[in-house]
């Protein structure tokens, strides 16, 4: 008895919020109707070509005699004895003709909207044949070409029935099934009927009045419809008319692909707690989860901005089990999505990445080059496709267009992957291919270039000449206010490369200070945890100091400096003397680089630093400093600090059993491993 109140109220509640927006709609004369269907100068205004007065279309102003009728004829209730005669004798025999009509048997065969409108000038559509007809009209579209799709279209807005057809049709909306005046306003969307004009309109509003009588897949086809139309009084409407009936009917939906699709109509506007209810539905229908139903479930999440670990866990663990087979468009449609929802789950991306490199010879290159993009915006580093792909790159550089190019030198510099062994050669083939676009190359594309390449450590001089050329430099001061930070970015890196590493190039090389920028500022504030744990940590130790926020090189910012005499024997020099590691000679003492490094520095689930991090670490090592690198999470509780400052600045005062994990990657050019304690957390 609850359930049904409860149902009558929304049902109320719903039919007086329509009727507001729709008293609201007319209550501004501005909001006129379109009078024009055909594009460009064939436009044609059907109050002047049709006889039957086509002013019900398109009147923009006041209420004219037949739109009274119009109102009464929707306002009777729906029954054979308000239906006009024709109508009738319809209707009377729908449930036996309908399969047997000559009608529907002379649709099938026609092949453009023309065809079908000369057969409905032969054979008067009945109620139901109408949504039959504009389905048919839009389906014989979609295989033409756009130039055809155009003609066709033409012909269709000029043919002298199409008028007849649509009066006909919004004479005849009230007396429509919900499934049929869902898929009639889908068709008339997709044949491009305008969305302003007053048959168009005249459905939205009828939709609104019946909306209650929708069922879910009624629901699911104008959830698809609405998607596609351009926003308006009616249309914002029946969307939150729709929101009311979804939020109601949300216990009683069965279907996964309805929910969906409802998922998707509500968007990112939904409240949180109609998202939370969906979740609990969605999670409680996670048994009926197909591949294509947990590949679209993220999608959909997508689309909502909802995310939900508990819902994305789910459908992440289906498709880790059902990875053979899926085409590429779902697999780069799921990554894409991952990465809109900040979602990264280590092991649906690692399973994605072995089973792409597993099947490498089944891609084609700009697939294999867009999930390196899109595994890159991940903060994920797919090692076994990176390898993969690095061979295949040394046997055939030429291969490469323009854009794969540039695209692999970001994600391999960005994600600071190593071929180890085969890495000169690697470099050296992308150079090769870089090299031959250089004459039509523009100026930003070639700083990009060389950016990456000096982000990898590698230094061509052809590149970087033409770089460094007066003529190129010119071009950049020119350069958009919103691009020159990133430019002046890219610029100072290059620069600092070339004066830190000292690469053996023709003549001397230098970007001219105009290109650099302003420096890094030095009065920045302290970040309190890290100052209050290294205060703490060096209370009682004698001769050590401490300078905070520290810029050297006018670009790299250390968030503490600890000076103190070197140690007579750590397990850092031990580790430094087997590593072959060179230090600047009379040193003094010993500098110790504090760096607070948020877990985006480092690729997903791993300690490599990327990128940028990583040249950063191996250009202080070069000034004489010690790199230690801390993450925020390490730094929230004062407990773990402590020890953490203790075992990465002063290990000689562990034990030997309490010692902490050192790494033991190349710390010279801080390619695999450049802070000493082994990292465990994810990127978040």
């Amino acid at each position: 008895m609850s359930a049904r109140v409860s149902e009558e109220v929304v049902r109320w509640g719903l039919r007086f919020f329509l009727s507001a927006k729709a008293i609201k709609a007319a209550s501004f004369p501005s909001q006129q109707l379109a009078h024009i269907w055909g594009p460009g100068r064939s436009q044609t205004c059907l109050l002047d070509r049709s006889p039957v007065g086509s002013v019900r279309f398109y009147s923009p102003g006041g209420v004219h005699s037949e739109d009274v009728e119009d109102k009464k004829h929707f306002s009777s209730p729906v029954g054979d004895s308000s239906l006009p005669a024709e109508t009738q004798s319809d209707e009377a025999g729908s449930g036996q003709t309908q399969k047997t009509s000559p009608f529907l048997d002379r649709l099938q065969p026609c092949g453009s909207p023309s065809d079908v409108l000369d057969l409905t000038l032969q054979y008067p559509p009945s109620v139901r044949q109408v949504s039959n007809c504009l389905t048919h009209m839009w389906s014989t579209t979609k295989k033409m070409s756009d130039e055809q799709r155009r003609f066709e279209l033409q012909l269709m807005f000029e043919h002298p029935a199409f008028d007849k057809f649509l009066q006909k049709a919004m004479k005849r909306v009230g007396h429509m099934r919900s499934e049929d005046l869902a898929y009639s306003l889908l068709g008339m969307v997709k044949l491009g009927i305008p969305q302003g004009s007053r048959v168009v309109q005249t459905f939205l509003r009828t939709c609104q009045e019946n909306l209650n009588d929708f069922d879910e897949k009624g629901l699911s086809i104008l959830a698809s419809c609405l998607e596609q139309m351009e926003g308006s009084t009616n249309v914002g409407a029946l969307k939150e008319g729709m929101r009311l009936v979804v939020e109601t009917r949300l216990p009683r939906i069965k279907n996964v692909i309805a929910l969906q699709t409802m998922m998707r109509l509500l968007g990112k506007d939904a409240p949180l707690d109609l998202k939370r209810k969906i979740e609990g539905k969605a999670l409680s229908m996670r048994g009926q989860f197909s591949l294509p139903n947990s590949q679209y479930m993220i999608s959909i999440m997508a689309t909502m901005g909802f995310y939900s670990k508990p819902l994305l866990d789910v459908c992440s663990k289906t498709i880790r089990e059902n990875l053979n087979g899926i085409p590429f468009n779902r697999l780069y449609t799921v990554l894409h999505s991952c990465r809109e929802l900040h979602y990264r789950d280590l092991d649906l991306l690692t399973d994605i990445s072995e089973y792409v490199a597993s099947i490498l010879d089944i891609w084609t290159k700009k697939q294999v080059v867009l999930f390196l993009s899109v595994f890159e915006s991940l903060a994920f580093c797919p090692a076994a496709l990176m390898e993969a792909f690095g061979k295949k790159v040394i046997a055939n550089p030429d291969a490469l267009t323009l854009k794969d190019l540039l695209c692999v030198l970001k994600v391999y510099s960005s994600l600071n992957y190593d071929l180890q062994h085969q890495r000169q050669q690697f470099l050296e083939s992308l150079s090769r291919a870089l090299e031959s676009y250089l004459p039509k190359m523009s100026g930003f594309e070639l700083l990009k270039a060389v950016y990456h390449l000096c982000l990898l450590g590698h230094f061509p001089s052809a590149p970087l000449e033409q770089l460094l050329q007066s003529s190129t430099l010119e071009k950049f001061n020119s350069t958009a206010p919103r691009f020159l930070p990133n430019q002046e970015r890219m610029f100072q890196t290059v620069n600092l490369c070339l004066g830190l590493e000292r690469p053996p190039l023709p003549g001397l090389v230098a970007v001219p200070p105009s290109l650099l920028g302003d420096p890094v500022p030095s009065s920045l504030p302290v970040n309190p945890w890290l100052s209050q744990g290294l205060q703490s940590v060096l209370a009682d130790q004698a001769d050590t100091t401490l300078q905070e926020m520290v810029v050297v090189e006018n670009f790299y910012l250390i968030d503490g400096v600890i000076t103190r005499p070197p140690p007579s024997q750590t397990s850092v020099t031990e580790a430094s003397r087997c590593a072959g590691e060179e230090r600047p000679p009379a040193e003094s003492s010993q500098r110790i680089a504090v760096i607070c490094t948020p877990h985006s520095g480092f690729c997903v689930g791993t300690s490599n630093p990327r990128g940028p991090l990583a040249v950063k670490i191996r250009h202080l090592k070069i000034l004489g400093y010690d790199p230690v690198l801390v993450t925020e999470q390490e730094l929230q509780s004062e407990e773990k600090r402590t020890d953490f400052f203790q075992g990465g600045i002063f290990p000689e005062h562990l034990s030997s059993d309490a010692q902490p994990k050192w790494s033991n990657g190349d710390l010279e050019d801080g390619r695999q491993e450049p802070h000493r304690v082994q990292w465990s957390q994810p990127v978040q």
